[in-house]
């Protein structure tokens, strides 16, 4: 079936349908990842957005089994591809890409000129799109709802590693990948993950906390605030949670979005970039030295206002913007990458073994 890609500057692009038949609406977004679509299609980061993949070749290795995804469902509001490819060949596939969007109830649309739609997005900047198959719909602003509350989870979950942990992680699910779990387990660690809203200094709370730990004492010894979608301005919540986290002097590391709340805890301030940043080859540089690293990257948030006492940790080498920050005196860190990955490279995964030996 004939589908149409409708942009907020009246652009109109016809496709093939080969998703579900239902019309959506959000900001148009592209990723110049190469590779792993099943995570960055089931990354709650792109809540709200129409994701265009600028390589030419997707669905050649269909979907895995969901204990492989990033969360437990697609998260995109509609994938424009160029090419796509419904004989998937892999032996982790459980499916093809277009099964699963018609089981999600979501559109997947061929538009063979994707490259045009890129260089469109990269001259005039991220803008709302819509598709369609035939009848119109309203226009979406993801910007203007707070969507973390649409991707946290709804309530206090606990997850140990195979060998008894000494230390425990509380982790602020803003929009967690699964990722950050898992490498977090995997350094032996008890995770403790609380949704957005949920403050674990109000006495109720944690008493809570400490009947599902069975401690009373030291709850646990750091926090990692998650990655997540949207305009970090609406996460208030979460942002009051950390600075009574730096009142209490405890060790803070700070992913994505979750980069972008600390900061704002700590005083900056936050913009919009122009496009964003969305693909798996990224060039981080290293402060004081000369090493970049490559980085998983998705937001379209940055930091405009780096807050007093911090500097910079990482910073972009294609448009200079600010990728981490570290405290001069206290445990605090953050990055906007995913050290996690998830898809792309492990490079900076060390980033954890960090923040745990200042622990």
């Amino acid at each position: 079936m004939k589908a149409t890609l409708i942009l907020q500057d009246g652009t109109e692009l016809g496709g093939v349908s080969f998703g579900a038949q239902n019309p959506s609406a959000g900001e148009v977004v592209f990723s110049t990842g190469m590779m792993g679509y099943p995570e960055s299609l089931t990354d709650p980061s792109y809540k709200g957005q129409i994701l265009v993949l600028t390589y030419p070749i997707v669905g050649n290795y269909g979907v895995p089994d969901k204990s492989l995804w990033e969360a437990g469902q697609i998260m995109v509001s509609g994938l424009i591809v160029s090419n796509y490819i419904d004989t998937p060949s892999h032996f982790q596939s459980r499916r093809t890409l277009a099964q699963w969007f018609k089981d999600e109830n979501i559109p997947l649309v061929e538009i063979k000129d994707t490259r045009f739609l890129t260089q469109k997005i990269r001259e005039t900047g991220t803008m709302l799109g819509k598709i369609t198959f035939g009848k119109d719909i309203a226009w979406y602003d993801p910007d203007k709802d707070n969507l973390v509350s649409q991707v946290s989870i709804s309530d206090v979950t606990l997850n140990r590693p195979v060998r008894r942990a000494k230390k425990t992680i509380l982790l602020i699910d803003c929009g967690a990948k699964r990722n950050i779990e898992r490498a977090l387990l995997k350094r032996g660690v008890n995770v403790l993950t609380i949704p957005w809203d949920f403050d674990p200094f109000n006495s109720d709370n944690d008493r809570r906390l400490q009947k599902l730990l069975g401690k009373k004492t030291k709850l646990f010894d750091g926090i990692l605030i998650s990655n997540g979608p949207g305009d970090p301005r609406f996460v208030k919540k979460t942002v009051n949670t950390i600075k009574q986290a730096m009142e209490r002097d405890l060790p803070l590391l700070g992913i994505c979005l979750g980069h972008q709340l600390m900061a704002l805890a700590g005083g900056g301030k936050t913009g919009k970039l122009k496009y964003g940043h969305r693909s798996q080859n990224q060039p981080c540089t290293l402060a004081g030295s000369e090493r970049c690293f490559i980085t998983t990257q998705n937001h379209g948030f940055s930091l405009t206002d780096i807050p007093a006492g911090f500097s910079p940790w990482f910073t972009n080498a294609n448009d200079g913007s600010n990728e981490g920050l570290l405290h001069a005196d206290k445990p605090w860190m953050s990055v906007q990458f995913h050290p996690e990955a998830t898809p792309g490279p492990m490079d900076t995964e060390w980033v954890f073994d960090y923040f745990l030996e200042k622990i």
